[in-house]
């Protein structure tokens, strides 16, 4: 499903789970990820929860047009779908790049957030992640995403799922190939974290209960990125999986989701 957004553009919504029930969780995607990235993840909420999943400008099913969006232009897309659906409060679960959206909104939209969930996060930037971040950002300048993917995939997934993949690695990497074909719309999802400075000291405008959970073996951002962001917000609790890398809603689906419900 669709609606516009602010700049009348086609943001693309899916509403999954019971839509009767009481609590509504929206799911916000990684960077290359789309609304399928949650397919492990919705089968452990669809009884109790109404779950919204999101595809961000620029990803997916949305619109790819016009120019960069920055983390506030995400989040009042969110709303703007949170509107459109006469939803007034729901638990907000970001991931990586949706976790920095789910920051955003907390800050600026707190009355429409129950729960904040933030997963494999961060607020300020490191000079390793700004070498992993060039690093990127020149393979897809040069060799587009398969070479971007060669280049990610080791940072995102742990030593334990190169070890014993749920979904082969080449597999893995043809999906998510023929779901990134447009270079130029990954270099405008990436702008927006080239761009935004540190938010340590937003975050501390932060009120909504909030969980961070952080793989043990995340090597994009390591846990004492997730203890800063969880020191940096009142009451937050951080819990860290052993032995997942970055990508919990792949590597640790059963795990997370149960943090989450028992958080919500």
């Amino acid at each position: 499903m669709y609606c516009k957004t602010n700049d009348n553009l086609n943001i693309y919504y899916e509403i999954h789970g019971n839509e009767q029930a009481l609590k509504t969780i929206v799911f916000l995607n990684g960077l290359s990820q789309t609304t399928l990235a949650w397919v492990l993840t919705v089968p452990y909420f669809k009884e109790q929860y109404k779950i919204i999943l999101i595809d961000f400008i620029f990803q997916g099913k949305s619109d790819k047009t016009g120019e960069w969006r920055n983390f506030n232009q995400h989040a009042q897309d969110v709303i703007t779908i949170l509107n459109h659906l006469k939803i007034d409060r729901v638990i907000i679960a970001g991931l990586s790049y949706g976790s920095l959206v789910a920051q955003h909104l907390a800050v600026h939209f707190p009355q429409r957030l129950s729960h904040l969930i933030l997963m494999a996060t961060f607020a300020h930037k490191t000079p390793y992640y700004e070498a992993i971040e060039l690093s990127w950002w020149r393979a897809l300048e040069f060799g587009g995403y398969p070479l971007m993917l060669d280049i990610m995939l080791p940072s995102v997934l742990s030593e334990q799922y190169f070890t014993n993949p749920l979904i082969p690695i080449e597999m893995m990497k043809q999906a998510r190939q023929e779901l990134n074909e447009d270079k130029q719309a990954l270099f405008k999802l990436m702008h927006a974290t080239k761009e935004r400075g540190d938010y340590r000291s937003e975050l501390k405008k932060i009120k909504t209960p909030t969980l961070v959970i952080q793989g043990e073996k995340d090597a994009l951002f390591p846990t004492h990125m997730a203890k800063e962001v969880t020191q940096a917000i009142s009451g937050a609790r951080l819990e860290i999986i052993p032995f997942a890398g970055h990508t919990l809603n792949l590597e640790a689906v059963p795990a997370m989701s149960q943090l989450i419900v028992n958080f919500t």
